[in-house]
């Protein structure tokens, strides 16, 4: 069987004429060219695939030169120096930082001493104001004996309290405070000192005081002040506990705690520890509440004047009912204790008279937990809480009857202050 391919020519019409031709191609002779057109097809692919792969051997090569090479003496020994100059470097840091801790302490010290040589000289040349003087010092100063050696101690807890609240002293005892030996050698193990903070009454020797000084002779847990008690006086009291905390004790820390508070002391105490490098910390939980300027409403602010406009914020401050500061900031308020204004609201007056200085603000807020199940929730999944009370109240509602179901709910277990690293 043949194919007839016709090619028609211009001009005349033979069939054999030079205008026209017919060409005949059979089967074999397409076959012959289909398979010429694939062996051409064939060797042209193959030599496209050789030079991929090539291209993928040279870059292969060059990924593999670019790695790593494992280090020789010289580069180990180089890496290995350059370690240890980052190890001198963190080193130099910490050293650093211990000095200027110390610098600041010792500045804090030379402003103490000058501040009780002023206040001896004052006392020793004016007569007018000798009643208002302590006579331990007044003694002191006049017969120029050195002020009595403090006790160096981690922290100190000043609980305040009330004469009305005998109760809530011994719900505190029963709970969270440790009683008679062990209050002792929680001090002197651990250098934890833990006190109810008053003062006197408006008639001294009164029937309040002889009621506190035979609760003291049971428990030996009070630090007493020089100090008239009264509620709008908290702010007064507070600068005073402070001065007199720090001319008894030489503590890392000062805490003021309200008695209707639960408190766990060992996280506490190592919540506190966290901090110990920085020469100036306040720690609490900071709020920044509203200034009230209506009267007859609970914490107005007299002086709602100074904080600008009706319906502005305090600045930051802890909350009153508990908060820390270190040992420079307590001295710095024993000092200037003179010269520091006093707000109506005890936790304002301390946020003022630090928000001028050079201190790092720690919002902790470990320190401001609820009540269960608040509380025992975070205790069970291993936050074990600083201290826990009720926004509502201020404190624990009803806590002469609550404190003790909170310790045990909340609380961080016997042995965990005494295991405390500080």
């Amino acid at each position: 069987m043949r194919l007839r391919l016709g090619v028609a020519g211009g001009g005349g019409g033979g069939s054999r004429g030079g205008g026209g031709g017919v060409a005949n191609i059979s089967w074999k002779g397409i076959l012959v060219l289909c398979l010429a057109s694939f062996g051409v097809g064939l060797l042209f692919t193959d030599r496209m695939w050789r030079n991929l792969d090539e291209m993928e051997y040279v870059r292969q090569q060059d990924c593999s030169s670019q790695k790593p090479k494992p280090p020789d003496g010289e580069a180990a020994a180089a890496m290995a120096q350059q370690k240890d100059i980052f190890e001198e470097v963190s080193k130099t840091h910490q050293v650093i930082q211990t000095l200027d801790k110390t610098i600041s302490s010792l500045e804090v010290e030379l402003a103490t001493s000058r501040a009780q040589q002023n206040q001896n000289m004052i006392t020793m040349s004016t007569t007018s104001t000798m009643s208002t003087i302590n006579p331990v010092l007044l003694q002191n100063a006049a017969a120029g004996e050195p002020a009595e050696a403090r006790q160096k101690v981690f922290m100190v807890v000043g609980i305040n309290t009330a004469f009305s609240s005998r109760k809530r002293r011994d719900s505190v005892r029963e709970s969270w405070m440790p009683q008679g030996d062990k209050l002792k050698e929680l001090e002197q193990e651990k250098g934890i000192v833990v006190r109810f903070v008053i003062g006197h009454s408006a008639t001294a020797g009164g029937i309040l005081d002889r009621a506190i000084e035979a609760e003291n002779a049971q428990h030996s847990d009070f630090l007493r002040l020089d100090h008239v008690e009264g509620y709008l006086e908290l702010s007064m009291k507070t600068k005073i506990y402070f001065a007199t905390a720090v001319n008894k004790w030489d503590a890392d820390f000062y805490v003021k705690v309200d008695d209707d508070v639960h408190v766990n002391l060992g996280m506490l105490a190592t919540t506190l520890a966290r901090h110990s490098s920085k020469p100036r910390v306040y720690i609490g939980c900071m709020k920044s509440g509203p200034v009230l300027s209506q009267k007859g409403v609970k914490y107005y602010e007299p002086e709602h004047w100074k904080f600008g406009e009706e319906g502005n914020k305090y600045f930051r401050h802890a909350t009153g009912q508990i908060y820390a500061i270190s040992r420079d900031l307590a001295r710095y308020i024993a000092v200037n204790q003179a010269l520091l204004h006093r707000y109506t609201n005890e936790d304002v007056s301390l946020g003022s008279w630090i928000i001028g200085l050079d201190v790092d603000h720690i919002d902790d807020r470990s320190m401001c937990c609820g009540t269960p199940p608040d509380c025992e929730w975070k205790a069970q999944a291993g936050n074990v809480c600083v201290a826990s009370f009720d926004w509502t109240c201020s404190g624990i509602c009803k806590s002469v009857e609550r404190i003790k179901e909170v310790h045990r709910r909340c609380g961080e277990g016997d042995g965990a202050v005494w295991n405390a690293l500080l």
